[in-house]
Parts: structure tokens; C-alpha cells; sequence
């Protein structure tokens, strides 16, 4: 397993006021999220436990789009791969957003 983790400035703040959520399942090409409101609004972290070695540069670009592009200010972001491609760990992002933004 690699190990990666990526500390980012958040321009917007997470909406609704659920405290965590997950999404996904790691099976063979998938991966799940777990997103956590435990940081500053400004913050966000993203930890990642990946089985694929070497792509720390394409998760990288991946997660910076994804703050950048998201509403992201506030969480804490863990996620286990099993080897999901860009396009799927985007849409997981994505969903757990919203997941975490709806009604508790």
C-alpha cells in the first residue's frame, strides 16, 4: 500500500451540518470515501491508501481540482483505493460532497 496525503487550501466552506459521511465500495477498480467535518473552513486534507505505486502526481491533480472546484472547506477526506481511475475517484469526491451537504 502507498500511503499519500495532500493538505490544501479550501476556497468555499462544505454546506449542511452533517458531521461525516462515506460513499463507495473498494472492490476491484472502485475505492470509498469517508469525509469527516473536523478542519477549519480553509482547510481541507486528504489522505489517500492506494494499492496502485506511482501516481502520486495524477492523485495530486485529482484532489487540487477537486477542492479547487468543490465545495471541500472543512473536511477531512479519507480514501481507500483499489485502484479506481481519475474519473470514478472525481465522482466519488463528488458524491460524498453531496452526501455530507444533505439533511442529517
Amino acid at each position: 500500500m502507498e500511503n499519500l496525503t495532500y493538505n490544501l487550501d479550501a476556497p468555499v466552506a462544505a454546506g449542511g451540518t452533517k458531521t461525516q459521511a462515506i460513499i463507495g465500495v473498494v472492490a476491484s477498480g472502485n475505492l470509498e470515501v469517508l469525509l469527516e467535518r473536523t478542519l477549519p473552513e480553509d482547510k481541507c486534507s486528504v489522505e489517500i491508501a492506494t494499492s496502485a505505486h506511482g501516481f502520486g502526481d495524477v492523485w495530486q491533480a485529482v484532489v487540487s481540482d477537486f477542492v479547487a472546484l468543490r465545495a471541500a472547506g472543512g473536511l477531512r477526506i479519507s480514501i481507500n483505493d483499489g485502484g479506481a481511475r481519475p474519473d470514478t475517484v472525481a465522482l466519488r469526491l463528488a458524491q460524498g460532497v453531496r452526501l455530507i451537504e444533505s439533511a442529517a
